[in-house]
């Protein structure tokens, strides 16, 4: 029996005691199974009991059903008639490789194009996401890896829509390629050195940029390439 189906009090992850208070408990539940999920605590396959969550977490099943639905609509949970939810399938080594080479395609695009329409105010969101995520990487940043890999799809999510191509930013939105790519490696060097990248594009946008923007989004992409073969070159 997994761990999540009978859900004992040594199952992996947030306890009730431990969810933290300063969001409502929907996001406190979703920000927990996020966690686990991306560090495969919670492996691919494994079936998730809205019941045995709810015992888990010493919570109604409301919240733990809005975080599920939340997820499976991010891609890292898959609902099956009559069989509930369980953690969704890790992609295959050619997904990966295929989505990079989409990511390559459209997102230098939409840097540069996001650099001459970005307004203030959205110039002033891709800054805090930077400036959040530097934060986590100050502290435990394997604890905060869920967090991170939210905010790392935020900022690409914001690019996309501020480049003014809706077709960009919902072919983005349908790769669920930041959530997965975090799965695929957890180690506190992805999310340094995904920092220092995303200032450069930040600044790029910032300055009205869009050559600078293209290439340093570019550059992103293939060092995160780099980053990650590794470790999908071995996924049939």
């Amino acid at each position: 029996m997994n761990a999540l189906a009978s859900a004992p009090s040594s199952a992996p992850g947030l306890t009730a005691s431990t969810l933290p208070s300063r969001h409502s408990i929907g996001e406190d539940v979703y920000g927990a199974l996020l966690s686990d999920l991306i560090a495969l605590r919670i492996p691919p396959g494994e079936r998730m009991s809205v019941d045995a969550l709810a015992r888990h977490f010493g919570v109604s099943q409301t919240p733990v059903r809005a975080a599920l639905i939340r997820l499976e609509a991010e891609g890292l949970v898959a609902k099956k008639f009559n069989s509930g939810y369980s953690a969704a399938p890790m992609p295959s080594g050619a997904q990966f490789r295929d989505t990079y080479a989409m990511r390559r395609l459209i997102e230098p695009e939409a840097a540069a194009l996001a650099a001459g329409r970005m307004t203030p105010a959205q110039k002033k969101d891709l800054a805090r996401l930077c400036s959040d995520m530097e934060a986590l990487t100050k502290g435990d940043t394997l604890a905060n890896y869920g967090r991170f890999a939210q905010l790392d799809g935020q900022f690409h999510a914001l690019i996309a829509a501020a480049c003014g191509n809706a077709i960009i930013a919902e072919t983005l939105e349908r790769l669920y390629a930041h959530m997965h790519l975090f799965r695929l490696r957890h180690h506190t060097a992805v999310a340094e050195e995904a920092v220092k990248e995303h200032l450069l594009i930040s600044r790029a946008i910032a300055d009205g940029d869009a050559e600078h923007a293209r290439s340093a989004m570019q550059a992103h992409i293939d060092a995160s390439c780099q980053r990650m073969e590794p470790f999908f070159r071995v996924l049939a």
